[in-house]
C-alpha cells in the first residue's frame, strides 16, 4: 500500500524528522526508525515512512497525523524526542517540524501524492525571515504551479510551510531517479526559480531521496542495538 500526502492541512498534520547517520551500517538505523513508526501508531500516527538520501547522510522520517491542537502537538514532540533518545548512538537528530500542506497537485487528477517503498522523492527547503515568510509562501506556490505540469517524470507535488519557523518546502514524487536527474539538468535555475526568489535572501537545501519504507508494510521484530553492541559490531561514528 501506498502512503498518501494530501495537498491540504484540512485532515492530517504533518511532521518531518531529520537526522543525519553516523555509522557505516544504516540499515541497522532504518530498522530501529521502522520500529519507532510501528510505536508511533498509538500516539495517532495515521501513516508514516523513511526516506534515505541518494548522495548524502540524511535520513528523513514522515509522520501524518490526526489534527491535534498546539498544546498536544508540544507533548507529542516530547514525547517523540524522548523515544528517539535511543537512537542517538547512530543518527543525529538535525531538526524536526510539524508542516501544513497548502497546495498540491498531481498527473493522475488524485488530490494527494503517493508513494510507496522504491520510489524516488525530492525536496527543497527555504528558509527565510520571519518578516518575508508570506511573501516566500507565495513565491514558492508561484514556482510550484508554474513547474509542475512541465515537470517531464513528476507524478505529484506538495507545497508545505513549517509549523512552527520561517520555512516553506516543495516535495516532488518522481516516476524514476533518470527522469529526476533529467529535469534537474534540463531546468535553468536562473530562468526558473530566481525571478520568483531574488529578492529574498534566503538559505535553500535540496535533496533526492530513496522511499526505503511506509508503514503499511510489515515489521519483524527487532531490538534497538545498544552502543555496547553497536561498537562490537565495528561501526564507526563520523566527525
Amino acid at each position: 500500500m501506498a502512503c498518501f500526502v494530501p495537498f491540504s492541512n484540512r485532515n492530517l498534520d504533518g511532521s518531518f524528522f531529520v537526522f543525519r547517520q553516523t555509522v557505516v551500517l544504516v540499515d541497522e538505523f532504518v530498522e530501529s526508525l521502522k520500529q519507532f513508526c510501528l510505536c508511533t501508531e498509538t500516539l495517532g500516527c495515521v501513516q508514516s515512512s523513511i526516506f534515505k538520501s541518494i548522495h548524502g547522510n540524511l535520513i528523513i522520517w514522515y509522520g501524518g497525523w490526526t489534527k491535534k491542537s498546539t498544546e498536544n502537538k508540544e507533548l507529542l514532540t516530547t514525547t517523540l524526542l524522548s523515544m528517539l533518545s535511543s537512537l542517538s548512538s547512530m543518527a543525529v537528530l538535525v531538526e524536526h517540524s510539524f508542516f501544513d500542506a497548502y497546495a498540491g497537485e498531481s498527473k493522475d487528477g488524485s488530490n494527494a501524492a503517493k508513494f510507496s517503498t522504491g520510489d524516488i522523492v525530492s525536496m527543497s527547503v527555504i528558509a527565510s525571515s520571519a518578516s518575508d515568510l508570506n511573501d516566500v509562501t507565495y513565491a514558492n506556490l508561484a514556482l510550484f504551479k508554474s513547474r509542475f505540469l512541465r515537470m517531464e517524470g513528476a507524478t505529484a507535488g506538495v507545497c508545505f510551510k513549517c509549523q512552527s519557523e520561517p520555512r516553506v518546502a516543495s516535495f516532488y514524487v518522481w516516476k524514476s531517479l533518470l527522469l529526476c536527474y533529467s529535469w534537474i539538468l534540463t531546468s535553468d535555475y536562473r530562468k526558473t526559480m530566481l525571478p520568483y526568489l531574488d529578492r529574498f535572501s534566503l538559505s535553500i537545501k535540496y535533496d533526492i531521496f530513496w522511499v526505503v519504507y511506509v508503514s503499511s508494510e510489515n515489521v519483524q521484530n527487532y531490538q534497538i542495538p545498544t552502543q555496547h553492541h553497536v561498537l562490537e559490531n565495528g561501526i564507526e561514528t563520523k566527525n
